[in-house]
């Protein structure tokens, strides 16, 4: 607590009441959840980086058409859940209830698109012969990395659809308050950011130089 001393006495600055830094027990275990899953992910990104570089035959399985294309369709599906959760937030915050479960429904329905897209990706690559630990391309790290960090995130999202959907049962019923959506939308922002280094390093970067 911060002092100020004039004249021979102190005198505080703060009176007190409430903790001047204080958190809701549930966001800061959220953040806290958030920074310990960002180490998870940051490790699995790390050990796919380093599997690439020491492997002489990693593949290039991802072709412009269609794996991009539709990792593309992938991203804005999530992207555009993002815009709507933030819509969700803010109109929890006004009290508007059924505009937030509208809004809320609407990130769901990117989430389910999301997990419709990158199911029916894992059911082509399976049928071409990828394996966790086989491929038909060259190392068999590549088929452990990509469904493992892939997997996790894809378990992620789902995840988050199924929260954001009891969310949206609880916040019409009056059941949860505003500060519970907010939270869920941490909780789904911190998952479109991990697609966001996936894609680009998983994907873009997989991409064979045609000549």
């Amino acid at each position: 607590m911060a002092t100020i001393e004039t004249g021979g006495t102190t005198t505080s600055v703060w009176g007190g009441g409430a903790s001047p830094f204080a958190i809701p027990s549930k966001k800061l275990g959220m953040w806290l959840f958030i920074v310990s899953d960002a180490l998870t992910f940051s490790a699995l990104l790390i050990a796919y980086s380093y599997s690439r570089v020491a492997s002489a035959d990693w593949p290039l399985p991802f072709h412009f058409w269609p794996s991009i294309v539709v990792a593309s369709v992938m991203t804005f599906c999530l992207l555009s859940s993002s815009v709507t959760m933030v819509m969700a937030v803010a109109a929890a915050k006004q009290g508007r209830v059924g505009a937030t479960v509208n809004w809320l429904l609407a990130t769901m329905l990117g989430g389910v698109a999301f997990i419709i897209l990158h199911a029916n990706e894992w059911r082509t690559l399976i049928g071409e012969g990828l394996r966790p630990f086989d491929n038909p391309w060259g190392s068999p790290l590549f088929g452990a990395t990509f469904f493992t960090c892939t997997g996790l995130h894809m378990l992620h999202v789902t995840i988050g659809v199924i929260v954001l959907g009891v969310m949206a049962i609880g916040f019409k019923k009056g059941r949860y308050p505003a500060d519970y959506v907010e939270i869920s939308g941490l909780y789904w922002h911190f998952v479109d950011l991990v697609w966001m280094f996936i894609f680009p390093l998983i994907y873009l970067m997989s991409v064979p130089l045609e000549h």
